[in-house]
């Protein structure tokens, strides 16, 4: 299924099953793909698909979580080498991989700088081993299928990974029928350096790639590509309109941040000109030209906006944005570098400007090698030379700080169930906030709207004040306080520190935004406020606090992406695992 917000298109059966035998046809040339779903059939019928139209004895490799840089891109094979008297180098597996494919396993939970590996070589078609007294570049160019198993919007495979592969592919429940076969693809292969590709065609991809939002160039490119590979493997010479239209909804459609402005709120055009008269004659000589520039973007646009699953550019322009402002401002449980505190993380290159640390024992000797070339070009210089170049930084990096945010139901119907038990394990919980030097905000809910009992503070005191004085009693307006605690989330976001939200209810929602009372209209607006929590990424939980769990309760759990704990079974080392899970890592 798709995963609202993750950027896979809703591509047809018939092209995702393209899709593989595209990639069989320039796996270099095309990057690769992200497979999006669950293992199962369908993923394994696409791979089987893709696996059947390469030519036979093309390397296939595997590529674990977690995999170490020595069997990664090769190190010193210390058997050879201690048999043979020199170093040996042992190939690794992206250099086993050279003209096949690498399977990324679990690539949504891949490490940064693992993925930041894998770009270089696909850079640079190579691994350059300089390591344990090794020296070598070894040809590494391949495609490359990352099985990205994630569920939750936020569980994808890193950005800059993504962007290097041309498909990004939500997989269907039932597995796709296969089609094609090692021999197509050989000739489709053998054909593709002849393909030509119309001036008219490229201009209307770029241009349709544009006015979709995409402002990464690789996505037209890869576009260009994969309508010259459909073109070689229908056994035609030139890209036609179909190879354009299969090329936008494979590659663009993924990519799109935004909905192309609408041809009635584009300026009117002048009339054109009549032709001369002269140029009938060239007209005549290409009569099956085809639609004009103009049309041909409107419908490589057209064919990308029909492969957009509904509602998937408003969530990718709220969560982009949340990304963003996180970024800027601080992320949840963000690790941020510093020039003077915090914990040591190694050094860098820089300048000594204030507040930077020298690491000195680095410095030198990252000069050392470089001295009698200097003392041969500065004989009367001092003993040890060292240039802007050598110096090296000490790097530190703290954690930003926490802000948990309880959010206490204290309706009556709260109240008449276990109010009392919810201000017990808040209170336990701001214990454990104490300890880890985190602020603390509470929100009350009862009656007509929130109220804000606490804002952020560190003070335990005056956070168990708030909670004593709390009353029970009165309606519940649960949409109300999700919208406080969201708004304390985003001004602890401004504020560089990691927003951490647990709200305790009963779920029994029956006051709406507006006052009015009403249980479905309170619900509805209960799980619209629990959305922009889902797509700012602020880790939640949710604790239910009714005697026995509410349905939905856990509805709106998962519409906030918060972790669903019952009080019921929540004991106080439960209720506390639960908090530390919810924390950023």
């Amino acid at each position: 299924m798709t995963t609202p917000g993750t950027g896979e298109g809703g591509n047809t059966a018939a092209d995702i099953v393209q899709a593989a035998l595209l990639l069989a046809v320039d796996p270099v040339g095309l990057g690769g793909a992200v497979l999006r779903g669950p293992p199962g059939a369908a993923r394994d019928a696409w791979l089987a698909t893709m696996r059947a139209a390469l030519p036979l004895g093309t390397p296939w490799r595997r590529l674990p979580l977690g995999v170490p840089d020595s069997r990664l891109l090769g190190g010193l094979d210390l058997s050879a080498t201690l048999a043979a008297g020199r170093p040996i180098a042992e190939r690794g597996v992206l250099a086993e991989a050279d003209g096949g494919i690498v399977l990324a396993a679990m690539a949504e939970r891949m490490e940064t700088a693992t993925a930041a590996r894998i770009c270089a070589v696909m850079d640079a078609g190579a691994v350059v081993m300089q390591r344990d007294g090794l020296s070598d570049r070894l040809p590494a160019r391949f495609g490359l299928v990352a099985l990205d198993e994630g569920i939750a919007p936020e569980e994808v495979v890193p950005a800059a990974l993504r962007a290097r592969l041309a498909f990004h592919i939500a997989l269907p429940e039932s597995a796709p029928a296969s089609a094609g076969s090692d021999r197509a693809t050989q000739d489709a292969r053998a054909l593709l350096p002849h393909v030509t590709l119309d001036d008219d065609v490229a201009e209307a991809l770029c241009a349709a790639a544009a006015a979709l939002g995409i402002d990464d160039p690789r996505a037209p490119l890869f576009a260009l590509r994969a309508a010259r590979a459909a073109a070689a493997l229908a056994g035609r010479l030139t890209v036609s309109r179909d190879d354009a239209n299969l090329a936008a909804r494979l590659v663009l459609a993924s990519r799109a941040t935004r909905l192309p402005a609408h041809e009635e709120e584009q300026p009117e055009q002048p009339p054109p000109e009549p032709p001369p008269p002269d140029t009938s004659a060239q007209n005549e000589d290409q009569p099956d030209r085809g639609p004009d520039e103009r049309d041909l973007q409107e419908m490589l646009v057209a064919a990308a906006r029909a492969a957009l699953p509904a509602g998937l550019l408003e969530a990718l322009q709220l969560r982009d944005a949340a990304r963003k402002r996180n970024g800027a401002e601080g992320k949840a449980g963000a690790r941020r570098d510093q020039a003077q505190r915090g914990r040591p993380v190694g050094t860098r290159a820089g300048q000594l400007r204030s507040g930077a640390r020298l690491a000195l024992v680095e410095t030198l000797r990252n000069a050392a090698p470089w001295q009698p070339l200097r003392r041969r070009e500065r004989p009367h210089g001092p003993p040890i030379q060292v240039r802007k170049e050598d110096i090296r930084l000490r790097r530190f990096r703290h954690k930003a700080g926490t802000t948990a945010i309880f959010v206490v139901d204290a309706s009556g119907s709260a109240a008449l169930h276990r109010l009392a038990e919810a201000k017990g394990a808040v209170e336990m919980l701001l214990a454990d906030c104490y300890v880890r030097r985190d602020q603390v905000a509470v929100v009350a809910f009862r009656g007509q709207r929130a109220e804000v009992l606490l804002p952020p503070t560190p003070s335990l005191v005056r956070a168990k004040r708030s909670l004593a004085g709390l009353p029970g009693g009165g309606p519940t307006p649960l949409a109300s306080g999700m919208e406080a605690a969201a708004a304390i989330a985003a001004d602890s976001t401004r504020r560089g520190r990691t927003p951490l939200l647990v709200l305790l209810t009963d779920g029994r929602a029956n006051i709406a935004r507006d006052g009015t009372q009403g249980r479905p209209a309170a619900e509805a607006d209960a799980l619209a406020a629990a959305a922009p929590i889902r797509l700012a990424g602020i880790p939640s939980l949710l604790v239910d606090t009714a005697p026995r769990p509410h349905p939905f309760a856990k509805r709106v759990a998962e519409a906030m992406g918060a972790r669903y704990l019952p009080l019921p079974a929540a004991d106080s080392a439960r209720l506390s695992g639960a908090v530390a899970a919810a924390r950023p890592a």
